[in-house]
């Protein structure tokens, strides 16, 4: 069973007749207890706070029975660790096809949330606060003037907390939403379009900052802590 914030993802699993459902991680509407295993991959990165943060796992925890165990996944600061650098980071220079996948509607990435697309905006400065943000650990530069630092895609974390631009291909925007534009390259200057953006928010976790969370919770136990591809990677076991 899967649950998704996103109808429309949900409403992608419902066609491909698998059973899913919209929800809050914060609050899944599944019997305490009833789960053998969970996963949460690229979710917990997306909410602001390290109390929501923690609330996420602790509402997984609760979801399994005992002895039951659960897998997580977020963007890690660290895209180059023991001096390799992750998938992410090497996509960089390879990704013209990606591009031309993505602008004919044929590619799965834009789908997926193990990483940001292919757009080469630069890197800016977003108008939303962040109030309360403090932490400058991992060497993270601090945000200037409590602005959250808009994301260079296919390049190293400077900061824990940043958007990270979604360019929407070929998709229409309505009239209420408010959003970024940006010029699509296409070819010629006539088959040249804007395309919206949006501005997703990520909070990439620094070496041991998911597993502490993890430990601080009574209810489990970490049976393991790795590294994949710039992800900092859970295996819980409920007690």
């Amino acid at each position: 069973v899967g649950c998704d914030r996103s109808k429309n993802l949900v409403d992608i699993c419902a066609e491909k007749h698998f059973q899913a459902f919209v929800c809050d991680a914060l609050s899944v509407p599944i019997r305490s207890g009833s789960c053998d295993a969970c996963i949460s991959i690229a979710v917990i990165h997306h909410f602001s706070t390290a109390e929501r943060r923690l609330a996420t796992i602790r509402e997984l925890a609760r979801l399994l029975r005992p002895g039951g165990t659960a897998l997580i996944y977020v963007w890690a600061m660290e895209q180059e660790y023991k001096n390799q650098k992750s998938k992410y980071l090497k996509e960089k220079n390879g990704s013209k096809n990606k591009e031309k996948e993505m602008n004919t509607g044929t590619a799965q990435r834009p789908l997926s949330d193990q990483g940001p697309d292919n757009s080469s905006q630069d890197s800016a400065w977003s108008d939303q606060l962040l109030n309360g943000l403090k932490d400058e650990s991992c060497g993270a530069k601090p945000v200037a003037d409590f602005r959250l630092p808009v994301h260079t895609n296919r390049t190293s974390f400077h900061s824990q907390d940043l958007l990270v631009p979604w360019h929407l291909k070929g998709g229409t925007k309505k009239k209420e939403e408010s959003v970024d534009t940006v010029l699509v390259p296409g070819g010629s200057k006539e088959s040249q379009e804007l395309s919206p953006v949006f501005h997703r928010y990520y909070h990439v976790f620094c070496e041991g900052e998911l597993e502490a969370a993890c430990r601080s919770l009574d209810c489990v136990r970490v049976q393991k802590s790795y590294y994949d591809q710039g992800n900092w990677c859970v295996i819980l076991e409920k007690l």
